[in-house]
């Protein structure tokens, strides 16, 4: 498909690749933007050829959050028709503020759900500053990898708004432990790339350029490929459900369902004949 704000690529290995793409704006998140996230999101729900997502973004910085600007339309009280038009969730009447901003925030906090409901792992790429919704979306992926110029700030608390939101405050404290997290989140300031990994909230620091970002962020996806596409996707499911298990026994449970449903599938077999034949599995596509 071809998109305003995003680019997609799905490699034939199954890799897919997922740019940001307003780097005149720093990638700041419209209501284009956001519409068109939830498409590719939709896509990959049911998308069995893409096996791992990379996330990443054109330009210097990764997301600079929401665009303000064009979020100030919802505190109007006449609003553009063209908007209206456009996008579904600004089209309550213009006396009823309310509405509309519920809606739109019911909206863009949903994209957060469907990256952790997609079954693909995402590996974030964090080249240049992350900040609010980009901030978000750095939590909401899997794997995280900087650049020495990489850092990020839960900004909403900057400028007026609650610092929950976006999940910011169920995804941190669960990634670095609460009391980081509270500060973090509580302050706004700006987390830079070696204080993002001191701590664990990134994987990997990497020196160098965008390209060699990609390369590291390839590297990971390519190890990804070689494990079990059914195996991958219930270990991302189980690792969601892991978050708020209510208890040990409950988790297990789930774990046992996935290994017996695991042991049906032709991937179990060519992984065990993989291993004894000291090859690399190629497992099938679907």
């Amino acid at each position: 498909m071809e998109f305003e704000t995003i680019k997609f690529e799905l490699r034939e290995d199954g890799i897919g690749i997922l740019t940001l793409n307003r780097p005149d704006k720093l990638n700041a998140m419209n209501f284009q933007m956001s519409e068109e996230l939830h498409v590719i999101f939709d896509q990959l729900m049911v998308n069995l050829d893409c096996r791992v997502l990379i996330l990443r973004a054109a330009g210097r910085a990764f997301c600079a959050g929401l665009d303000l600007r064009e979020s100030m339309v919802l505190q109007s009280k006449k609003k553009p028709q063209e908007l209206k038009e456009k996008f579904f969730f600004i089209r309550a009447p213009d006396k009823d503020l309310i509405k509309a901003k519920l809606y739109a925030q019911w909206r863009t906090s949903h994209l957060i759900a469907k990256m952790r409901k997609i079954s693909q792992p995402i590996i974030a790429i964090i080249q240049g500053p992350a900040t609010g919704a980009g901030f978000t979306f750095a939590l909401a992926a899997d794997i995280r990898i900087a650049s020495k110029n990489g850092k990020m700030a839960n900004s909403f608390i900057n400028i007026g708004f609650s610092g929950a939101d976006l999940a910011s405050s169920y995804h941190l404290p669960r990634l670095i432990g609460m009391a980081r997290a509270a500060e973090i989140i509580y302050t706004g300031r700006f987390v830079e790339a070696d204080e993002a990994e001191r701590i664990g909230l990134i994987y990997k620091l990497v020196e160098g350029d965008e390209n060699k970002l990609l390369d590291v962020a390839l590297d990971i996806a390519g190890n990804l490929l070689t494990k079990s596409p059914l195996g991958l996707r219930m270990t991302k499911e189980a690792i969601n459900l892991s978050l708020d298990s209510p208890s040990l026994e409950t988790l297990m449970q789930l774990e046992n369902r996935s290994q017996m449903l695991c042991s049906t599938s032709d991937d179990l077999l060519e992984g065990v004949n993989a291993f004894f034949e000291k090859r690399k599995p190629n497992y099938p596509r679907l």
